[in-house]
């Protein structure tokens, strides 16, 4: 019996070099991470309830989702990608400045 593989391509399908995981591991080198990427603590708008938010992140849609859901894991909380931040539940502040410079981001935590 033939492989899955061989049986796509018998169909016509083709394994392509662009797949969403090649994609990853390509751009996770080339990520520019020389930008300072803020964080600042928001209740503005959210019924008094403290929200972090990271700005200056890379654009990259896959990798704030990636980032995202790492930072929620270390964190313990709850969070989204909006808007090309990411949001986490209360503050965070601290611990995501500790998650990013251990993988090399310049980080500085933004207003008060």
């Amino acid at each position: 019996m033939s492989s899955l593989q061989e049986q796509l391509q018998k169909l016509g399908f083709q394994q392509t070099e662009t797949s969403a995981e090649n994609a990853m591991d390509d751009t996770a080198m080339t990520i520019d991470k020389s930008q300072t990427i803020r964080i600042q603590r928001q209740t503005k708008g959210r019924k008094g309830k403290g929200v972090t938010v990271l700005f200056d992140l890379p654009q990259q849609p896959y990798l704030l989702a990636d980032y995202a859901s790492q930072l929620r894991k270390t964190c313990g909380v709850g969070g989204a990608v909006k808007d090309g931040t990411i949001e986490l539940q209360g503050d965070q502040r601290e611990k995501a400045k500790l998650w990013l410079e251990q993988h090399g981001f310049k980080v500085k935590l933004a207003g008060g």
